[in-house]
């Protein structure tokens, strides 16, 4: 039965990974990792808020089914965590290392894990280092007598960009660091968007740091310089417990799984941050790799993935049933060229329920309650999403489509009760 690690990050773009394309970035052991197994490039979070998408990764459920529409809320008592369900089924031993965030982003206890206790939280440029650490003596203080391992190891890094954008709200006119102007990364080709957008999506950008600054595009080139650094940072603490796997001999009897909770803004549609429905806050890095065992440096561009299919490929793994009623598809049969069915289409859940979005191989519609202005993108000829279809009636049938897609998933779920806007128009 193999090890197997779960490496999560905070607030990661999908564009952040050197091995993938970007010259703007160095991630020697992200890139290690996509050489040695599979890189899903049409991978979205659940929510694109931390404990939402967190609470969903680790119950498989939605956030509208969990209850944690927004920070601060547990999951429900009568949904079963990843690690209660590995503890109660599987031969392995659940370890917990680093942020948590349902509800308390760092704790001693986590129903189902062991935690480590790492002792920092906050700041990942402090934490971070810790957590790695801890997951490194973790795995070299291991015997072959012990049982194989479950270990999460959850950074907060890039998430400290926040508090940079905090500092930074007010840039002066000149560039703080006049040697980086030639460094300075270009725009995304996105910066300037559709402007027909629902009311909470324009609103919620005029709230972000940027736009109380009034950055010139000098300030936000910076900001993207900014942000891969902090990527960077924590690139260097994943190197850390990779090595500390390969290093104990554990390496070829373990599946790394690598992901983050959500998004960032990075200047996509002059967005900061996460919180909304446009590809930066949904769209994440996803790799699985397992050396020998898997196909190495394969790069998915055409399965849709989602945080929701981490539970049911962990229970694969480890060769337990998952429980009922989970929203994911374990990605094992995938990743081994088995699999006959896959997603047609991902729901992603957002703005403490008042959200949707429905993606299929080649659209993405978004709406949300009590808005009339919903959004249509053609993700083949417009991957930037930055012209909006829903009014033409040329693209009316596909946008019912959609919606009776949205209808039919949310009939399924099995949804908490007293949320707000239980009675969207979806529902």
């Amino acid at each position: 039965m193999p090890n197997i690690l779960l490496i999560l990050t905070d607030q990661q773009h999908l564009d952040t990974i050197s091995a993938a394309g970007n010259p703007d970035i160095k991630t020697p052991a992200l890139d290690r990792l996509k050489q040695r197994g599979t890189l899903f490039t049409q991978s979205y979070c659940p929510n694109p808020v931390c404990g939402p998408s967190r609470a969903s990764i680790f119950s498989g459920r939605t956030a509208s089914e969990t209850g944690v529409i927004t920070n601060g809320k547990s999951i429900r008592s009568d949904i079963p965590n990843l690690g209660e369900w590995m503890s109660e089924h599987a031969d392995h031993e659940s370890i917990y290392a680093g942020k948590w965030h349902v509800p308390a982003s760092y704790t001693h206890f986590i129903p189902g894990f062991t935690v480590l206790q790492t002792g920092i939280g906050g700041q990942g440029n402090l934490g971070d280092t810790a957590v790695s650490r801890a997951c490194e003596a973790y795995l070299h203080n291991r015997t072959s007598d012990d049982a194989p391992f479950f270990l999460v190891a959850s950074f907060l890094s890039p998430h400290d960009i926040c508090e940079w954008l905090r500092i930074n709200t007010y840039n002066p006119d000149q560039l703080r660091y006049p040697e980086l102007a030639d460094q300075l990364p270009p725009l995304p080709d996105n910066f300037k968007y559709d402007t027909r957008e629902p009311e909470y999506t324009a609103g919620n950008r005029k709230r972000r740091d940027p736009h109380h600054g009034n950055w010139d595009e000098t300030q936000w080139r910076y900001y993207i310089w900014s942000y891969y650094r902090h990527v960077e940072m924590v690139d260097a603490e994943i190197g850390r417990v990779l090595h500390a796997v390969h290093a104990s001999g554990q390496m070829d009897d373990t599946v790394v799984l690598f992901t983050s909770d959500h998004g960032e803004g990075l200047g996509h549609h002059q967005n900061v941050r996460k919180n909304n429905l446009y590809e930066e806050a949904l769209a994440v890095p996803l790799m699985v790799a397992h050396p020998g065992y898997l196909p190495e440096d394969v790069t998915d561009t055409t399965h849709l993935t989602t945080g929701l299919d981490i539970y049911p490929t962990i229970c694969d793994f480890a060769n337990i049933t998952p429980p009922d009623h989970l929203r994911g598809r374990s990605l094992k049969p995938l990743l081994e060229g088995q699999a006959n069915r896959w997603h047609n289409h991902v729901v992603c859940e957002s703005n403490r329920n008042r959200g949707r979005m429905v993606r299929t191989p080649r659209y993405k519609y978004i709406a949300y309650a009590e808005d009339p202005v919903d959004q249509l993108f053609d993700m083949e000829n417009d991957p930037g999403e930055t012209k909006n279809l829903s009014a033409d009636p040329e693209y009316a049938p596909i946008v019912q489509e959609h919606r009776d897609r949205l209808k039919s998933w949310e009939s399924q779920l099995e949804v908490a009760p007293d949320l707000p806007y239980a009675d969207a128009w979806w529902r």
